[in-house]
């Protein structure tokens, strides 16, 4: 009995002893962690930040009516390029009843007052004929008469412009006659034949008949976050994307900056400006949608590192990397870094062209488990 208790227990022994071995054997046998290494490259580095709108017409003029009506003909249509002057519509004008009874009553007490001044001016003109009265007398009955006759025909001027918006004399001035007041493209017609307009006036902005502007001077309007304001200025250079033209950009200079931000969806937004400097011959429909790209800092053709190759000191935070002196032998070195776009950094001073970076932390990568 004793002795198989002892058999037992030393063949438990030896198989302990034979697992160790064969372990320590196992673990000697591993390979060692050899690391990749990496180089500096040449490239253009940009910090940007986005921001997103629409472009729009620098100047984009509404025609209105400087009287009220209705639509009886309209000459221009959207996508039409017009002149200064040239016509726009034709208002057909429906008089105010209170008005045009008043410059009728105006033109009946008119010509009763030209009736009364004809009369005096012919007694005096018998008289003075016979020497009875002064020349001065007859001068003054010849002006009096002469302005009743001019009040006469400016009452009835304004009884045809309140019965029909125009009158003889005035030509191409006649209200009923919509003419553009600028160059430009049309950009929209918001009124059909046959719609009632509103003139403009001080108490009223009109109805808008047309709007016209210079597509050729385009500009990009859009929203940026209370976080990246700060960092912006006017001037800054940008690249505009445009999302219905396919592979192409736009430069454009900064120039507005909201002084005060509005909330939108529980943020605040500012609004900014930025003019387009190279629009070449690509035809921008205004409020096409569009992404601002605005360049904080910019290094040309710099030397560049992967910021995956970045260590950091854990006192001073102060960058480093680990240069291959020998064969997977590395020693640290100190860098001066510049700008980042998040991937890739500028290199200013600790390194050359030369130098093999240590990938630091590829043991820190898992495989991925198999389906």
């Amino acid at each position: 009995m004793k002795k198989g208790v002892t058999i037992t227990i030393l063949i438990f022994i030896a198989i302990v002893f034979f697992g160790a071995l064969y372990y320590l054997y196992a673990k000697n046998q591993e390979s060692p962690v050899v690391f990749e290494t990496d180089k500096t490259e040449v490239k253009t580095i940009i910090k940007n930040t986005i921001a997103t709108g629409n472009i729009v017409p620098d100047e984009e003029v509404l025609i209105k009516p400087n009287i009220s009506g209705i639509i009886e003909q309209v000459y221009i249509k959207a996508g039409q390029t017009i002149k200064a002057g040239d016509l726009i519509a034709k208002i057909k004008v429906v008089a105010n009843v209170s008005n045009l009874s008043s410059t009728q009553n105006q033109v009946q007490t008119a010509k009763i007052n030209l009736d009364n001044q004809e009369k005096l001016f012919q007694r005096q003109k018998t008289l003075f004929d016979k020497g009875v009265i002064s020349a001065n007398d007859f001068d003054a009955a010849q002006v009096a008469y002469k302005q009743a006759k001019q009040n006469y025909t400016a009452s009835k001027q304004g009884y045809d412009i309140v019965k029909t918006g125009t009158t003889s004399g005035l030509g191409n001035y006649a209200n009923t006659l919509i003419r553009s007041t600028v160059n430009g493209m049309v950009l929209a017609v918001p009124v059909k034949v046959g719609n009632q307009v509103i003139e403009s006036n001080n108490f009223n902005e009109g109805t808008t008949i047309a709007s016209v502007a210079d597509v050729g001077r385009m500009i990009f309007v859009g929203k940026i976050d209370e976080s990246e304001v700060g960092k912006i200025k006017i001037n800054l250079p940008i690249e505009i994307t445009v999302g219905a033209i396919e592979n192409k950009k736009f430069d454009a200079v900064l120039t507005d900056i909201a002084p005060k931000g509005v909330v939108e969806n529980g943020a605040i937004q500012f609004e900014i400006k930025a003019s387009l400097t190279n629009r070449d011959d690509t035809f921008i429909r205004a409020g096409l949608s569009a992404n601002a790209s605005i360049i904080l800092e910019k290094a040309n053709k710099v030397m560049a590192l992967k910021e995956a190759l970045i260590q950091f000191d854990a006192k001073t935070q102060k960058p480093y990397v680990e240069v291959e002196t020998t064969t997977q032998k590395f020693v640290r070195k100190d860098i001066v870094l510049g700008v980042s776009d998040g991937i890739y950094v500028q290199v200013k001073r600790g390194l050359k062209s030369s130098d093999k970076i240590k990938v630091w932390n590829q043991g820190l990568k898992k495989e991925e488990p198999k389906p």
